[in-house]
């Protein structure tokens, strides 16, 4: 048992304690202010700025860290402190979080700052917030002005209606609505029928989060409707129309409409939250089944996200005995990817080599790993979360395993004792496939699929993305049956891309040649080609073509780019479009619309 100093009386590591709460809070403090500035820029219609804003408050925490580290180092030479002092310094930093509004934020940043200025020989349990120190239970911030997590309202069923237009102005939006009399009717026909005819109970009552949650194009009133012990979701998409006007685009109310919103595979939100557990908390009520980690991610907090993950994974790891293995599906060359059967996700590790035609190298690699993690994923490429040195049991690796790992991946890997350290590696959302769904699914399933991943070609570019790589094996099939990318490595701008038109033929002898007979640059992409590699199954070409031919044209991917090029603003949308009251907008989920200039990038409409 870890025994801790019998006397806290070290100055040196009060003031630790206190210099690392100080950053911690800078931190939280600029999280919530650019947070908070959200409304402003969704009132303003300046889309360009959230993009900016979501993408740049990605980096706050990094930032932040090394500004601590870098104190600790400056002021207390903290790197070669005797670890009693280490000890003392974590429980002082655990009084001082007594009342903190986020101490489980804080407990993270206390190991991140400390993992940052300790070798990893040389810090231990006992100094780290292996498990959370302090309950998040129940925390309120309870000045008098605050708000509360939540509102909650009381309507009858005469009252309904107006409570829901209240639940509105309440949000105080500065921005006129187009009708909000008209959406409200929309949004209380479908809640009625959700409702099924069902008699409102004594504790009938709307429960609505104090923040709206922004991100790209739109913001959503999120809360759920409790009628005795029933309850379910409530979530209100609203947008601008063509004119600038406020409009409520749908009403979403089943927990599956809530876990597509809260996708791993999408942008963070962007909420103003003084208790982020409390909102984690309440939105666990949603959606029961998703994990808090990705919950945490998806409100901006990744660290905790990774976080929380991790000691699910520990917690995994202790209560399982199978064994970490190549995952199923085609080998890639430049990623050695294994899982663990039990456990849903994968582990991805750069090689150490790259054969031809790979022409690529790990710098490159990870900068196209953090180009998906800043950008807009519109739902079709999945999250990562990045580790380092990360010790995995040695004994639970098959020896096939350890072997292609020593083989492929030798700089990144290392052992120590009874554990296998590797230095780097990703973890993704394991999904099934996209070939070896295929090849296993029925008609149906098959149709449903090639149409889906078509549509996801189109979401990408409508986000500026070219997959690259668009064989089958780069896609999964998520369980909600959506389509998403995982194969980050060649990917690359639209905006940066060539399309062109396979040139005519000049003699007989050019059609029977193996190597292309015209000129070819390092960003040439022809898209009549695809069908080469993509179609081979001819169920698989006959819907593929049926859907999707003009992907096949290089014209298309011209247009768009250049509709791109030129600011329009493309909308990709979080649920099925044929969902929207009235068909207000009625373009497709990748049709471009008419809106504010924006260089790089689709923005979510919803």
């Amino acid at each position: 048992m870890n025994q801790f100093p019998p006397r806290l009386d070290s100055h040196v590591a009060f003031a630790i304690a206190r210099a690392m709460l100080d950053g911690f809070n800078k931190h939280y403090r600029l999280f919530r202010e650019v947070s908070r500035e959200a409304k402003a820029r969704f009132e303003a219609a300046d889309w360009a700025g959230q993009q900016r804003a979501q993408r740049e408050r990605i980096a706050f925490y990094d930032t932040r860290v090394d500004e601590a580290t870098e104190r600790l180092q400056t002021e207390f030479d903290a790197g070669h402190l005797d670890t009693a002092i280490w000890h003392q310094a974590k429980l002082h930093y655990i009084g001082l979080l007594t009342n903190h509004l986020q101490p489980e934020l804080a407990e993270t940043f206390f190991n991140s700052v400390t993992t940052k200025i300790l070798h990893r020989q040389h810090f231990h349990n006992d100094i780290l917030f292996v498990r959370p120190a302090l309950s998040t239970e129940y925390i309120e911030y309870d000045e008098p002005a605050a708000q509360p997590t939540f509102r909650a309202y009381y309507p009858t069923r005469e009252t309904l209606r107006d409570t829901l237009v209240r639940i509105i102005h309440n949000h105080q939006l500065q921005r006129p609505f187009e009708n909000l009399e008209r959406d409200i009717d929309q949004v209380l026909e479908a809640v009625e029928r959700r409702l099924e005819g069902a008699r409102l109970r004594s504790n009938f009552q709307i429960q609505v989060l104090s923040s709206l949650f922004y991100r790209n194009k739109g913001a959503y009133v999120v809360g759920k409707i409790i009628n005795g012990f029933w309850e379910f979701p409530l979530a209100l998409p609203i947008l601008h129309d063509a004119r600038g006007r406020l409009v409520i685009d749908t009403v979403l109310l089943h927990e599956d409409d809530l876990l597509l919103l809260f996708s791993f595979a999408r942008a963070y939100f962007m909420v103003d939250m003084a208790v982020p557990s409390a909102y984690v908390q309440f939105l666990r009520t949603l959606m029961p089944r998703k994990p808090r980690s990705e919950l945490y991610s998806a409100l901006g907090l990744a660290k905790q996200g990774k976080t929380l993950f991790y000691r699910d994974f520990l917690y995994h790891l202790r209560h399982s005995s199978d064994r970490f293995t190549t995952a199923p599906g085609i080998r890639g060359m430049v990623m050695l990817v294994f899982t663990l059967p039990s456990f849903p996700f994968v582990f991805k590790v750069i090689r150490d080599f790259y054969p031809a035609p790979k022409d690529t190298t790990r710098e490159k690699i990870k900068a196209k790993y953090l180009l998906v993690k800043q950008h807009d994923r519109v739902g079709r490429m999945a999250d990562t979360l990045e580790y380092s040195n990360v010790a995995f049991p040695r004994e639970r690796f098959d020896a096939e395993l350890i072997a292609e790992l020593k083989a492929t991946c030798a700089s990144l890997v290392e052992e120590e004792g009874d554990l296998l350290i590797i230095r780097h590696c990703y973890i993704e959302r394991r999904m099934i496939p996209l070939n070896i769904h295929l090849q296993e699914a029925t008609p149906a399933q098959l149709e449903a699929a090639v149409i889906d991943y078509g549509n996801a070609i189109k979401d990408l570019v409508a986000a500026n993305i070219f997959p690259g790589d668009m064989l089958w094996k780069n896609f999964g099939i998520t369980r909600h049956g959506k389509v998403v990318f995982y194969d980050y490595d060649e990917i690359e701008y639209i905006t940066d891309c060539n399309f062109r038109h396979v040139p005519a033929p000049r003699c007989e002898e050019d059609e029977m040649a193996a190597e292309p007979w015209y000129p070819v640059g390092p960003h040439d992409i022809f898209p009549e080609t695809f069908g080469t590699f993509l179609l081979g199954n001819p169920k698989v070409r006959e819907v593929f073509m049926r859907h999707h031919a003009d992907l096949l044209d290089a014209a298309y991917w011209q247009q768009q780019q250049q509709r791109t090029r030129d600011g329009h603003v493309f909308d990709v949308f979080p649920y099925d479009t044929t969902r929207r009251f009235g068909h207000r907008h009625a373009q497709s989920a990748s049709a471009p619309v008419g809106a504010a200039p924006l260089s790089t990038t689709a923005l979510e409409a919803s």
